[in-house]
C-alpha cells in the first residue's frame, strides 16, 4: 500500500471578494498553476464545477482543461466532477474525446451526480432521477467511445458514430465521486475507480470495503481499480501556517453553505462571516496545514487506511489567496513532501523512522 499519485486541485476560478483581478485574470491564473503542477512533479490536476454561484464558481470545466491540455505533455488531467446528470450524454462524449486527443491519452474522467436543487432544476433534472441518468450516461459514454455505432439521444432518432474517438482506446478512463457507501459501491460496479470528497482516513476505509463489494457482484478485480481522495492541504514552514491558509480555507467551506442563496445575487459575491472559536476548530481538523513532515504523515495516514494504493489529490488551490504565497505553498509541497511519499522504498524508510521516533 502506498501514495500511487500525488494531485493537485482543485481549480475552481472562484472570483474571491478581496482579488481585485478580472476573472480573466483568474481563469487565466488557473491555467498557469497547472502548467506549473506538472513542472514541480504533481502527477495529475484537477478542476471542479458548480453552476450560478455569484462567486464565478467554474461552471464548465472541459475548456479549461482543453486549455490547460494544450500547455501541458505529462501530468493527468480530469475534472472532479462533471455533474453527469446534467448532460446529453452523446455531446459530452465528443467533447471528452476532444481534450482527451488534446491531451494524447491523459484524461480521467471524474464524475459525479450533483445535489443542488438550483443545478439541478435548472437543468431540468429532477433529484430522483439523477441515479438512474449517471448509469444510463455512464453506459451510452462507453458505447460511443467503442467506435461502434450507439443511439442518438432522441428514443426516435437512428444510430451515430461518434468521431473523432478518443486517444486511449475505449475512453478516459471513468471515476465516480463517492462520500457514502452506496456510491463507492456503485463505483465499484461501474467505474474504473472512485474519488472520496475531504473524508478522514476512517471514512475512506468504509468507503473501500463498499467498492470491494461493488466490485465482487459485478465479478470485477481490484487490480482495475483507483482508490482516490481529495483533501485541503496546506504546506508551510512558518510559524504561521494557519493564519496564512485559514481565511481561504473558510471561504471556500462556507461557500457551500452559502450557495442556496449565492445564485439570486446579482452583483459581485458575499464576504464570510468572521471566523469564530467554534468555526476555526472545525476548520482545523478539516485540512491537513503545517511542516511538510506533518502533511505527508496525514497523506500516509489514507494509504494505511484504505489497505490499498491511494490516488491523493492535495486540495491547495485557495480563492483569493496571494499569488505569491498559492506558488510558495506549491513549491514546498513538490520539494518537501513529495520525497517522503515517493518511491515506494522511500515512504516505508520514513514510515519506519516515525516508528521509532
Amino acid at each position: 500500500m502506498a501514495i500511487s499519485g500525488l494531485g493537485f486541485g482543485l481549480l475552481t476560478c472562484q472570483h474571491h471578494p478581496a482579488d481585485t483581478r478580472t476573472d480573466a485574470d483568474i481563469f487565466r491564473d488557473a491555467v498557469e498553476l497547472a502548467v506549473e503542477a506538472e513542472r514541480v512533479g504533481f502527477d495529475s490536476v484537477w478542476t471542479s464545477e458548480h453552476h450560478f454561484f455569484d462567486d464565478g464558481y467554474m461552471s464548465s470545466q472541459l475548456p479549461v482543461l482543453g486549455a490547460i491540455a494544450a500547455r501541458t505533455s505529462r501530468i493527468l488531467l480530469g475534472p472532479c466532477v462533471v455533474l453527469l446528470p446534467l448532460y446529453e450524454p452523446i455531446h459530452l462524449a465528443e467533447d471528452v474525446a476532444a481534450v482527451d486527443l488534446l491531451s494524447n491519452g491523459r484524461l480521467v474522467f471524474g464524475a459525479g451526480l450533483g445535489w443542488r436543487d438550483e443545478e439541478l432544476e435548472a437543468f431540468g433534472v429532477s433529484s430522483s432521477d439523477r441515479v438512474p441518468r449517471l448509469e444510463a450516461s455512464l453506459g451510452r459514454l462507453r458505447d460511443a467511445w467503442s467506435g461502434r455505432p450507439t443511439r442518438g439521444s432522441d428514443a426516435i432518432s437512428g444510430r451515430v458514430r461518434v468521431t473523432p474517438l478518443p486517444a486511449r482506446q475505449g475512453g478516459p478512463p471513468i471515476w465516480l465521486a463517492a462520500m457514502v457507501q452506496k456510491s463507492a459501491r456503485r463505483a465499484g460496479r461501474l467505474a474504473d475507480g472512485f474519488i472520496a470528497t475531504r473524508v478522514l482516513p476512517a471514512d475512506l476505509a468504509v468507503l473501500v470495503r463498499a467498492a470491494l463489494d461493488g466490485l465482487d457482484a459485478a465479478g470485477r478485480q481490484p487490480a482495475d481499480f483507483t482508490v482516490s481522495v481529495h483533501h485541503p492541504v496546506f504546506t508551510w514552514t512558518g510559524r504561521d501556517a494557519w493564519q496564512r491558509v485559514a481565511p481561504y480555507l473558510h471561504y471556500v467551506d462556507w461557500k457551500y453553505d452559502d450557495m442556496t442563496v449565492a445564485h439570486a445575487r446579482r452583483i459581485g459575491s458575499a464576504a464570510p462571516p468572521t471566523i469564530d472559536q467554534v468555526r476555526d476548530t472545525y476548520l482545523r481538523g478539516s485540512c491537513l496545514w503545517g511542516s511538510p513532515e506533518r502533511v505527508a504523515e496525514g497523506i500516509v495516514a489514507y494509504a494505511e487506511a484504505a489497505g490499498s494504493d491511494v490516488h491523493f489529490i492535495a486540495r491547495s488551490y485557495f480563492p483569493g489567496m496571494d499569488p505569491g504565497v498559492q506558488r510558495e505553498t506549491m513549491r514546498l509541497f513538490a520539494a518537501e513532501v513529495m520525497p517522503l511519499l515517493r518511491p515506494r522504498a522511500a515512504i516505508a524508510d520514513w514510515m519506519t523512522g516515525r516508528e521509532h521516533a
